[in-house]
């Protein structure tokens, strides 16, 4: 049982990176890449802007 709760983590950063990884031309951003999506569930629950970009980003 923890190895499906790891396996479905692991798979839900790697859509979620994944995902703003391919759309971060839609954001305001225009350095960083790397870092942003790395740390992308931080910065989803501790950035208001972040979240709106990041929805820019998934949009698409």
């Amino acid at each position: 049982m923890p190895t499906l709760l790891v396996l479905l983590l692991v798979s839900i950063y790697g859509g979620g990176a994944w995902k703003f990884w391919a759309g971060f031309k839609r954001t305001n951003f225009s350095e960083g890449k790397v870092k942003l999506t790395v740390l992308w569930p931080l910065l989803l629950a501790s950035s208001k802007s972040y979240r709106e970009n990041f929805n820019r980003a998934l949009k698409g």
